[in-house]
């Protein structure tokens, strides 16, 4: 679809009502301005009709699975009613699970914890942290960046084929980098790896916030995002996927709400009957406001339309590259080339500046909200930066001062609640702070560059 008859779509589909469109934060240089939120890749805004579902619950909140009272009957319907509306939104098939936790970090280290003895598992260097990182006790091979999606695929059917014949094994990959943005090839991941004998779990952190999923469709074997990236805030991520690993496992946590019966024996020990559906993972009070707000924000983004989201989103992702394109000094981060497709995600660095240094005036002097630092994907961001790959660095937290060479970049994210302005603004103050420099003096705290107000 073209940049102009995006354009022309986009009067169908408004920005959604989100919480905090009209925030004001003061500037450095004197004033107040409405803050430009964009860094929907780390936290989206909650959509206000999240908002104000939750508000309208809230007098009725009531522990789950526990009472017999009114409020908590009303909210184990609420909460068992969320799991059925997260399903129909990732278009799982009959006898997945959907089981509610506190992340994506939190769902894959659950799904970690949950492999069969054994387990291989693969993933690309290119994950965030909560992928690389969970597969602890398992082995793990990983697997270099690739140039392209077919590069991609080939690299993990290189990889299937050489491994042991038998035993089980496990493909982690993300569905958009929280990085560049770009979308990976899951479809065709999901076939090598069933190809080969393996199974999948697809990272839709920053996949499902913009573009529809489906577990049936891609044919992925679980998936795992997180509520906050969803326009969802409340401390709250899912797992849904096949039940078989996940019941045969021991539960994540022990205690109350995962055990169906616990008795003593006459040897002084305890005999526990666990349960096999998603409570099995679940114990103690759940989450309930978030996993109702996880569920609020899925109804939204459906009833919104996916077809008209993408467009509009598609249409600022042109406006953000078209503008960024004017600066040569600007490097846009990619893996796949200028043209793959993405989601509202880009990563930058600027020549002559520092990444910490340049977020930090786009924040104090121009009211506009980016990230800066190594995204909690170290390997990938110092594959695209060309560093060596034993280099240190934290996440977000650079210790380079204004002026030095840094080992990271700036990331500028968006989504279904950013209003044209703000990237419009985003793209001329880069063009101004690339001509004039920055308004005001800066000096390094804590790891993190600030303006200076000593004076």
């Amino acid at each position: 679809m073209s940049v102009s008859t995006v354009a022309a779509d986009q009067s169908v589909c408004a920005p959604l009502p989100v919480l905090g469109r009209d925030v004001t934060v003061p500037l450095v240089t004197g004033g107040e301005v409405t803050y430009a939120a964009l860094d929907y890749a780390a936290s989206a805004p909650a959509l206000q009709r999240v908002w104000d579902d939750v508000a309208a619950y809230a007098p009725y909140y009531g522990s789950v699975h526990r009472g017999a009272g009114y409020l908590s009957q009303l909210s184990t319907d609420l909460f068992e009613n969320a799991r059925r509306t997260v399903a129909e939104f990732l278009g799982c098939r009959d006898g997945d699970q959907v089981v509610f936790t506190r992340s994506t970090t939190d769902s894959l280290n659950l799904l970690a914890d949950a492999l069969p003895a054994g387990c291989q598992v693969f993933v690309f260097e290119t994950e965030h942290h909560a992928s690389l990182l969970p597969w602890r006790n398992a082995r793990v091979t990983y697997l270099d960046a690739p140039s392209s999606p077919r590069e991609a695929v080939e690299t993990l059917e290189r990889a299937l084929a050489d491994r042991e014949p038998h035993g089980p094994a496990l493909v982690c990959v993300t569905g958009a980098s929280n990085v560049t943005g770009e979308l990976w090839p899951v479809q065709e991941l999901a076939a090598a790896a069933h190809a080969h004998g393996a199974r999948i779990v697809l990272d839709a952190a920053q996949l499902a916030p913009h573009h529809p999923v489906s577990v049936a469709d891609l044919d992925v074997d679980w998936v795992a995002f997180s509520g906050h990236k969803l326009y969802a805030p409340f401390g709250s991520g899912v797992l849904a996927g096949r039940a078989d690993w996940l019941r045969e496992a021991e539960p994540y946590l022990a205690g109350g709400g995962a055990s169906r019966k616990v008795a003593r024996r006459t040897d002084g020990g305890v005999d526990v009957e666990w349960h096999e559906t998603a409570a099995r993972h679940e114990a103690g009070s759940p989450n309930v406001i978030g996993a109702y707000s996880i569920a609020s924000a899925c109804a939204a983004l459906t009833e919104a339309g996916f077809d008209q989201l993408v467009a509009r989103e598609q249409y600022l992702i042109e406006k953000v590259r078209a503008g960024l394109a004017g600066v040569p000094e600007v490097r846009i981060l990619s893996l796949f080339g200028d043209d793959a497709p993405r989601v509202g995600v880009l990563s930058f660095v600027v020549e002559g500046w520092n990444s910490s240094h340049f977020a930090a005036a786009l924040s104090a002097e121009y009211g506009i909200g980016v990230r800066d630092g190594l995204f909690c994907a170290h390997p990938l961001l110092r594959t695209l930066l060309g560093s060596d790959p034993q280099t240190q660095g934290e996440c977000g937290a650079p210790e380079a001062a204004p002026g030095e060479k840094s080992l990271n970049a700036i990331r500028v994210s968006f989504g279904a609640g950013t209003p044209d302005e703000h990237v419009e603004r985003f793209v001329d103050a880069v063009r101004e702070l690339v001509q004039d420099g920055a308004r005001w003096n800066y000096r390094t705290e804590d790891g993190r560059c600030v303006p200076d107000t000593s004076a």
